[in-house]
């Protein structure tokens, strides 16, 4: 075996993008609702701070924190908003019905970046922002299934 397949863990889902926001409660509910995601662990920490949490979508996942949670990670992490909106990192959501994940998002008030458009490479897409600034890519390309190569 090489190197490739013995590194990662044979699990579920082997990269999981780490966010953190102001208002993490809010927030965990605002991506349920927008976007789809679902609660699959949500442990607080003082008063409204969430320590950790764990959202699922389909079999990826993301982890979310209260930006000031005390972990040694939120030292190193800026949010969009103290870096006049830029993001160094964007997920990207692979769905079924990107019409319909799109209207649940606009309907949230995510502001729509690069509106609804179908790609050359096949399926629909479209970029928001959530109400704290973190960009999200989403769209009906599956870069595991094979295109032409």
């Amino acid at each position: 075996m090489g190197l490739m397949t013995t590194i990662a863990k044979n699990t579920t889902s082997t990269v999981i993008p780490g966010l953190r926001y102001e208002k993490a409660l809010e927030m965990i509910d605002w991506l349920c609702t927008a976007l789809g995601f679902e609660k699959q662990a949500v442990y607080m920490g003082a008063g409204d701070t969430v320590a950790h949490a764990q959202l699922t979508f389909g079999n990826g996942m993301i982890m979310v924190g209260s930006k000031d949670n005390g972990a040694k990670t939120s030292a190193i992490m800026k949010q969009p908003n103290e870096i006049g909106g830029a993001e160094t990192q964007a997920p990207y959501l692979v769905v079924s019905d990107c019409e319909a994940i799109y209207a649940t998002a606009k309907a949230a008030g995510a502001k729509i970046i690069f509106e609804l458009v179908t790609m050359d490479y096949g399926g629909k897409a479209f970029t928001c922002r959530d109400p704290e600034g973190h960009i999200w890519n989403i769209g009906e390309y599956d870069p595991w299934q094979q295109h032409g190569s």
